[in-house]
């Protein structure tokens, strides 16, 4: 990521949350800890935060109370919450506030980033579903009509083509996740559904190929990038 993202960490033990700060900093998300409730309602009024990270059982206003209140004041900023508690209805809880996601301890730090980055990624591809056209190098791509233009030569895309290079120019020069993608568009991230995917790739590769600029790579054990010199895209 070129711009660090901000995340407001609310947890309570001293320990795990300068662990958690450190790791989350160490993968370049700017990290502001505060040890209450309270001082974490402070924190999100003063900053822009574009993630929070919610123990549950805290001192002053617990993780579900303070949910509540950044709510009242930004309704889309993601909250994924972290609690030792298993009760179903706990989560079922901390789901009705408008959690994103639910972590009970112990957890690993990388599951932890893993589950942000997937909820960063959904939020960006939100953020972009309404986005009508793309420019790729030389060529224009109009999302609604499903065509790719370059000069006066206009190529009709399938549905499945223009969704697939949607994402990756919502992720252009960034790595699009083959799980993402794979359940953003097919659903479902089975075998089958991965080789349809390596086909649609390949096509939209041959579709591009007249700007040498421009290029779809592949990234071992990950997934894709859009390589592109605008960064418009």
């Amino acid at each position: 990521m070129d711009e660090k993202l901000r995340i407001l960490l609310c947890e309570d033990d001293e320990n795990l949350g300068m662990l958690l700060r450190e790791y989350l900093q160490a993968k370049n998300f700017e990290t502001e800890l505060c040890p209450d409730g309270e001082a974490g309602y402070k924190a999100f009024l003063k900053g822009n935060f574009d993630l929070c990270v919610l123990d549950v059982m805290m001192p002053k206003k617990d993780g579900f109370a303070l949910a509540k209140d950044i709510r009242q004041n930004n309704s889309d900023i993601p909250i994924i919450f972290l609690t030792a508690k298993t009760l179903k209805e706990d989560v079922l809880d901390g789901f009705k506030i408008g959690a994103d996601d639910y972590i009970t301890k112990p957890f690993s730090m990388e599951e932890l980033v893993f589950r942000i980055e997937a909820i960063l990624r959904r939020v960006k591809g939100k953020k972009n579903r309404d986005r009508t056209s793309y420019k790729i190098g030389s060529f224009t791509f109009d999302t609604q009509k499903q065509i790719l233009s370059r000069g006066e030569k206009q190529t009709k895309l399938t549905t499945k083509e223009s969704e697939l290079l949607s994402l990756l120019c919502a992720h252009a020069n960034e790595i699009l996740q083959r799980d993402f993608a794979l359940k953003t568009i097919w659903i479902d991230d089975n075998y089958f559904n991965a080789r349809s995917m390596d086909v649609y790739i390949t096509k939209l590769r041959k579709h591009l190929k007249e700007d040498e600029s421009v290029e779809i790579i592949n990234i071992h054990g990950k997934g894709y990038k859009l390589i592109t010199p605008d960064p418009d895209c």
